[in-house]
C-alpha cells in the first residue's frame, strides 16, 4: 500500500446524490479494496491500481475551515468516493479534524462507512445538532464479506459500532447494499430485525452498480452468482420484500436504484 501525502485546493464538492448538498472526501483511494467499488470509474483510475494507494489530503481541515465561512449551509456527505474511517484514518485523523470544523459552523452531516473506527469520534459526533451515521452492509455473512470486501471491518463489528452510536441518541441507519446475490427472501425478516436490534432507524437498499470492469472482477470472485447479479428482477423482488417487512415494522426504507 502506497501512502501519498498531498495538498488539496478544495475540500467541499457539490453533490448530486439525493439528500446531500456537499461531499467531503479526506482521502483519495481506499484501503478497503471492495472489488465491486465503482469509484475507480468515477475518478478515472485504473481498476488494477485501486486498493494499492491512498492519497492523504493533509491540509483538508484548514481548507475546509476557510470554505465553511462562505458556504451556504447544506448537508455534507462524508464520504462519497472513499471511506472516511478506513484504517489510515486511525493515524491521520483527517475525518475527525474535519468534523470539528463542521461543528463550529453548525453544518448538518451524513457519515457513511464500513468501519467500526467511527466510534472513536462519538464525543464529537454527539455534539452535532443534525447528524446521521450510516453503516454500509451488503450481507450479514462474514465469510462472504471477506471475498468481496477483504479489508473492511467484520460485519459484527459494524453492527456493534452502530449499536454503540445509536445508544447515545445519534441517528443511525443501514445502507443495505450492494445486496449480495446469495441473500434469500426467506432470510430478510431476520436480517432486517438484526439491523433494527442494533440501532438502525432507516434502511437504504441498493444493488450492484455494474460500471465497466466491475462485472469482470465479480465473475472471477463469485462466478456462481454472476447471473443473479445481472438479473435486475432479483434486486427488484428483494426490495419489494424488504419494503413489505419494513412497512409492517414501521421502519423507513428507501431505494437507491
Amino acid at each position: 500500500m502506497k501512502i501519498n501525502i498531498i495538498k488539496c485546493k478544495t475540500a467541499l464538492s457539490k453533490s448530486n446524490l439525493p439528500g446531500l448538498e456537499y461531499s467531503l472526501n479526506p482521502y483519495r483511494g481506499c484501503q478497503h479494496n471492495c472489488c465491486y467499488c465503482y469509484v475507480p470509474n468515477v475518478l478515472r483510475i485504473e481498476r488494477k491500481n485501486w486498493g494499492s494507494f491512498v492519497d492523504v489530503k493533509k491540509n483538508i481541515p484548514v481548507v475546509l475551515s476557510n470554505e465553511l465561512k462562505n458556504k451556504k449551509q447544506g448537508i455534507v456527505g462524508i464520504s462519497t468516493v472513499t471511506d472516511p474511517y478506513q484504517p489510515i484514518e486511525d493515524k491521520y485523523k483527517l475525518t475527525k479534524y474535519c468534523l470539528e470544523q463542521l461543528i463550529i459552523h453548525d453544518f448538518p452531516v451524513n457519515i457513511q462507512t464500513k468501519s467500526d473506527l467511527v466510534t472513536r469520534d462519538i464525543n464529537i459526533i454527539s455534539k452535532f445538532n443534525d447528524i446521521e451515521v450510516m453503516f454500509s452492509i451488503g450481507t450479514i455473512n462474514d465469510s462472504e464479506r471477506k471475498i468481496l470486501e477483504p479489508f473492511s471491518s467484520p460485519i459484527q463489528k459494524r453492527l456493534e459500532a452502530m449499536k454503540k452510536i445509536s445508544d447515545t441518541g445519534i441517528k443511525t441507519s443501514v445502507f443495505f447494499g450492494p445486496i449480495y446475490p446469495t441473500i434469500k427472501k426467506k432470510d430478510l425478516t431476520d436480517i432486517i430485525n438484526t439491523f433494527v436490534e442494533f440501532g438502525a432507524k432507516e434502511i437504504m437498499v441498493d444493488k450492484f452498480n455494474l460500471k465497466p470492469g466491475i462485472l469482470d472482477v465479480l465473475e472471477k470472485k463469485i462466478p456462481e452468482n454472476i447471473n443473479t447479479i445481472k438479473n435486475t428482477y432479483f434486486f427488484k423482488e428483494i426490495y419489494e420484500e424488504i419494503n413489505l417487512i419494513c412497512s409492517k415494522e414501521k421502519i423507513n426504507v428507501v431505494s437507491a436504484f
